[in-house]
């Protein structure tokens, strides 16, 4: 089943096309207000572990090996992804994340392992 799934930086405006918005960093992005992430849900179980983000560090050529490592994680971590798919099930989500690369962050690859 395909969902409809976005992936946006948590520092752009929120939108009505955004569907559920759900925040998939563990550490709270720095100067963004609380009212103004306009969160369904702060989902931070789902984030990497803090040794796998450190040891990634945005790299962009350790990507293919996060990407691996973080897909173990997500598989033991049947009720943070449980919980996720049941947004889906329910309509678009928007998976929010703080970094600045936009390619190579957890939610990019959050997107890719819900999606299969």
């Amino acid at each position: 089943m395909a969902f409809d799934i976005a992936v946006k930086r948590v520092y752009e405006p929120p939108a009505k096309a955004d569907g559920q918005r759900v925040l998939v960093d563990r550490i709270w992005p720095r100067g963004v207000a609380k009212k103004d992430a306009a969160l369904t849900l702060w989902l931070k179980e789902i984030a990497p572990s803090d040794a796998l983000r450190k040891w990634f560090g945005h790299e962009p050529e350790r990507w293919a090996e996060f990407q691996k490592r973080y897909r173990v994680e997500l598989d033991a971590n049947g009720e943070a992804v449980a919980e996720l798919r049941g947004l889906l099930h329910e309509g678009k989500v928007t998976l929010l994340y703080g970094a600045h690369d936009e390619a190579h962050n957890n939610a990019v690859a959050l997107a890719e392992y819900l999606q299969t």
